[in-house]
Formats: structure tokens, sequence, C-alpha cells
């Protein structure tokens, strides 16, 4: 994943080359790591669609790992921190003397991914104008460089990503939809932190191991205490949160001793099994329907954060949501606070705890 990396376990010996970097034995896990496995050997274009820090660029580097092009170029290119006017010569190069300032020739990204993979991160940050070529390359395999009526084809297999909703984009013309559904053609979504909470334990000794060596510093003991409070934790950044947080543990720790980097109000933030809450028994999050169980986890962070919705403290924050989204999720779902409402209405604003139910 970009800006951290990932993940390699002796707990994990089981694991095969081509994923040792990458670290869990959770069911969501394993599911994404078996579609990895039934698409890699064909050639069809991959969407891995998840939320950031989630860990999609290791499960493009495996999708290249386990396909026949492995051993071939892997280009990698990260269309949101490209400007705009510079994107497309990225892409598909540029003659000399193409615009100003192109002094020289230069090769792009689908030609140094001839025979083999190229990921393209932040695949919805490319602009509407530039669509239509990328979607003509992906389809007839072939482009021109800026500058050049000479058309050139390439042999490429395309791995795209992104945090964003693609569908919804093509619904508010943001969008191609032709380039959307070619870019759809096997769909990889990847399970936020809060969804695998089993592989946390594993990440936070990964981590551990690797922030204790690279500082020289000897870490021996994990309190539960310590544990349980990054089990307990919603993660809205994910995998790179946690290895932020891993890391600012090692530097607070003393005595071999791993500190606890959250504050008090997120160690005891809710956990996603069965708690009493006021005497009430609320359900576990795995039984029932899907609608059932969001229900559940709604109602545990509210009653969490004492039905503050919005702020630092409220139950939005600690379901890694906006504060608008709980509220529409909340309205859906029938939630409203017990008890008699005051006159600032269901949803009155508190100035200082935030949206306060």
């Amino acid at each position: 994943m970009r800006g951290f990396e990932t993940l390699c376990s002796d707990e994990q010996d089981e694991k095969s080359p081509e994923f040792e970097r990458i670290v869990g034995k959770s069911p969501a896990l394993e599911a994404v790591l078996e579609q990895v496995e039934r698409v890699a050997p064909t050639d069809s274009t991959v969407l891995i669609q998840g939320e950031t820090g989630t860990g999609k660029e290791l499960i493009a580097q495996a999708v290249h790992n386990v396909s026949r092009r492995y051993g071939r170029p892997y280009v990698k290119l990260n269309c949101a921190a490209i400007p705009f006017d510079l994107l497309e010569s990225e892409l598909f190069g540029h003659e000399r003397g193409a615009f100003t300032g192109a002094i020289a020739q230069k090769i792009g990204r689908f030609e140094m991914a001839h025979t083999g993979t190229l990921f393209l991160d932040e695949i919805g940050d490319i602009p509407l104008p530039l669509q239509p070529k990328l979607l003509r390359v992906l389809q007839e395999q072939e482009f021109e460089r800026l500058g050049s009526g000479r058309t050139h084809r390439v042999d490429v297999r395309l791995v795209a990503a992104t945090h964003q909703d693609l569908a919804q984009m093509v619904k508010r013309n943001e969008f191609r939809g032709d380039l959307y559904y070619r870019l759809n053609v096997f769909p990889i979504m990847l399970p936020p932190l809060r969804n695998r909470r089993e592989d946390i334990a594993l990440l936070v000794s990964h981590f551990v191991e690797t922030f204790s060596r690279r500082m020289n510093k000897r870490i021996s003991n994990i309190p539960k205490e310590t544990l349980d409070a990054f089990t307990s934790y919603s993660w809205p950044g994910n995998v790179r949160e946690l290895q932020n947080l891993v890391e600012r543990a090692v530097i607070q720790s003393d005595n071999g001793v791993l500190a606890n980097p959250l504050p008090p109000l997120d160690s005891s933030l809710i956990r996603a099994n069965e708690v009493a809450v006021d005497s009430v028994i609320l359900p576990s999050v795995q039984e029932g329907t899907l609608r059932d169980s969001e229900r559940a986890l709604i109602l545990k962070a509210l009653h969490a954060s004492g039905w503050i919705v919005g702020g630092l403290r409220g139950a939005a924050a600690q379901l890694g949501l906006k504060r608008t989204t709980l509220i529409a999720k909340m309205k859906k779902l029938g939630i409203s606070r017990p008890g008699p409402i005051s006159n600032a209405g269901q949803f009155g604003e508190d100035e200082n705890k935030g949206l306060a139910l």
C-alpha cells in the first residue's frame, strides 16, 4: 500500500510467496486472496476498490505476482498525484517539441509496461477529457504519443484502484460510463480494517517488530490492555493509520513494554461483539440480517458516545463515518434517541459536544 510496507509474519508460513507481504487470516481477507488467485492467471482488467489505507496497491502487486506476466514490467502511476496537463504525457508519452518544455522524447507508462502490468491508482481522478483515450487503449491496445501521428501497439494488463464510488460518479456525469464498465470487468472490494479485527494482533506484532528493529529498541511485551485498545478502535485510516500509531507507540515505549498511543476515549471505543448498555443486551453484529447488524452497531456507538453524533467524541467518529452519513443511516434505520426530545429537535446542535441527539 502506498505509504507503508506490509506484511510478513512467522504465523503465516503457509502463505504462498506471492502473498508473503500480506498479513492476515480473517475470512474477509482470505476471500480477497481467493479472488486474486482466480483472476490473476487471466489478462482481464481488475478494479480494486476500498477505503484509503486498506492495501489496494499490495493487492495489485499480488495480482501481477500470481499472473503469467510475473517477471515482466510492473509499472505504477498514481493518477491523483500528476497535474492534469502532464497526466496524458505520463500515460502515453510525448515527442520532442510536442509542447512547451518537451525538450526530448518521453516514453509513457503504457509503453513502459509492455508485456507486463500497469497499475493505475486513484483511477477516479483521471479527468473526463482524457478518459476516451484511456478507453481506447484498453479496448484496442493502441495509442499515439503526444505530438506524433504514429500508432503504437502494446500488450498491457491493467489493474486499477480507487477509494471512490465510480458507479455514483457515472450517475453524476463525473466519470464516463463506458470506461467504468470496461474497468469493472473483475471488481475486488477490500474490507476496511474494522471488518477484519482478527488480523489486528498480527499487524501490530509485525509493525512492532519492524519499528523496534529500525529504532534499535527492544519491545518484548505488548500488554493485553494495549492490544484490546487497538482491537476496539474503529480505524478510520485502516492499516496505514495502524502502522503510524504503532510507530508512535514504539517511540513512546520504555522498559520493553509497548505503550498505548490511543487517547483514553479511543481505548474504550465500541467493540464488534455483544455488549450490555443500560442493562439492555444488543445483538452481535454477526447475527441476524445485514440491516439488523448495521442497526446494532450504530446503536452501540450511540450508547457509547452518550448519543452524541458529531465531533471528536461522537458516534460518527467511532464508526469512521461522516456525521451526515450517520444521520442518514439513522433515519433510514428508524433510530432515534429514547425518551423525550428537547425543543432543539431530534438532531439538536450542542456547541460543546457536537451534534447531539
